[in-house]
């Protein structure tokens, strides 16, 4: 039986995570979406076309997580705010070059921004090739696993082509590049210059950049939109996303079923596992391990299904910390620790959006409180925690022990069920920790 839910509704609801992950305001995919379609219709798109272009705009930043650990690794810096400030780059070289002097390895020590700023500068070309590379493949390749078009999938792949042939990662030109895309990428730079700056801004960019990024044609459709006072006053009111929900392009509403919702969570999953290099298939594995607990616990397969699906989603909140403090390889101190227990937070706010996600976003928002109350971010104790939460707790924790962390080796199986046993009824639920022991154990997982 479908579950009666829009699909429309779930994918804007997680793009707000999209925006985090790009270091934008709230909303920002949303409004593009608003943008973009306005856009569409003025080219006079067909309503299928102008329903996958809805899409598009909206999953345009789904591979956006995938350059994040690289970002940090190479320019020193906080990947958010590198992210968020890029985009009001022009591609100049003098912007270009500004740009890097100013925002690379300014926490770092002098030697460290020196080499890293030589290596940039060198190979300057080359690396920003590779990171929109990664970043539109990944994009592409999720939106095909969530079971959307080829045509959304090659606007996403072709976010980066500038019309002139400038772009990256191929260097398309002209109708080479998707349609989808030449209009995705103009309504991002329209959103990003609007919210700064008004209305005034972004029409000046989009004119400066016409015939360089973008395509003349569309750029004479956008102004034919910007003319309207609505298209703009429509961008800051409160209820903007229920205006983008209701004028959904197409006939008829597509609703998710129980095995669609399913596919959303795993393409959602692989967003988040891509922050990190050290969280790769972390979502995967504490979903594993959540649904062999349940197994043991002999929890019906509704509820099983549901605990698998916060399970991979249950971190989603992470696309909102910088790598930097993901991957720092020391303690986390003073407002590192405070941005990384923002994460649960984040994760319960995104996921509420969602309807039928309500009881998923209570197991975002708590899985890392503990029995005791020592926990965060409520500081929740005993019965405050539900059982569900308890279970995702143990996965997660025992999959954060038996993998590879920034500040330590992953350690054997046997020993990570010894430091669970240790916390059984201050942090951990014993039941879930015999639970997961057993199904070790019956899959032959621990060492003698």
């Amino acid at each position: 039986m479908a579950t009666e839910i829009r699909l429309a509704e779930i994918i804007e609801a997680l793009s707000h995570a999209l925006d985090m992950t790009e270091g934008q305001p709230a909303g920002h995919c949303v409004r593009c979406c608003h943008i973009g379609t306005a856009i569409g219709r003025q080219l006079g798109l067909s309503e299928g076309a102008l329903r996958d272009l809805y899409y598009t705009l909206l999953l345009k930043d789904l591979g956006c997580s995938s350059n994040a650990a690289r970002i940090c690794e190479l320019y020193l810096a906080d990947d958010l705010k590198f992210k968020r400030d890029f985009k009001l780059v022009d591609g100049t070289f003098p912007q270009v070059l500004k740009f890097v002097l100013s925002h690379t390895g300014m926490q770092a020590g002098l030697a460290e921004r020196f080499r890293g700023l030589v290596n940039i500068l060198k190979n300057g070309q080359e690396i920003a090739t590779s990171l929109i590379h990664t970043r539109c493949q990944r994009g592409a390749d999720i939106a095909r696993q969530m079971r959307f078009s080829e045509a959304v999938a090659q606007g996403i792949l072709d976010l980066d082509e500038h019309f002139d042939g400038g772009g990256k990662p191929l260097g398309k030109a002209g109708n080479d590049i998707h349609i989808f895309a030449r209009i995705a990428l103009m309504a991002q730079i329209i959103d990003i210059f609007f919210s700064a700056s008004g209305p005034e801004a972004a029409v000046a960019e989009v004119i400066k950049r016409s015939g360089g990024w973008f395509d003349p044609a569309i750029v004479e459709a956008f102004l034919r939109s910007a003319s309207e006072a609505r298209f703009w006053t429509d961008l800051v009111r409160p209820d903007i996303e229920q205006i983008v929900l209701a004028a959904e392009p197409g006939q008829q509403q597509i609703f998710a079923d129980e095995d669609y919702l399913d596919d959303i969570a795993a393409g959602f999953a692989r967003v988040i596992d891509a922050k990190s290099p050290f969280t790769a298939g972390h979502s995967d594995r504490v979903a594993l391990f959540s649904d062999m607990i349940a197994e043991q616990l002999d929890m019906q397969p509704a509820q099983r299904r549901r605990l698998k699906r916060a399970a991979l989603l249950h971190d989603i909140g992470k696309l909102g910390v910088s790598n930097a403090v993901l991957d720092k390889p020391g303690r986390l101190i003073g407002e590192e620790w405070e941005q990384m227990k923002r994460h649960a937070q984040y994760s319960e706010a995104i996921l509420s959006r969602i309807s039928a996600f309500a009881d998923i976003a209570k197991i975002g928002g708590s899985h890392h409180e503990k029995l005791d109350g020592t926990g965060y971010p409520r500081g929740l104790r005993g019965d405050e925690i539900s059982f569900d939460v308890r279970i995702v707790a143990t996965a997660d924790v025992f999959d954060a022990l038996t993998a590879d962390r920034p500040y330590r080796a992953a350690l054997p199986v046997h020993k990570a069920l010894e430091i669970l046993w240790e916390t059984a009824g201050r942090h951990h639920d014993a039941s879930c920790i015999n639970a997961l022991e057993r199904a070790l154990n019956s899959a032959q997982l621990i060492a003698a």
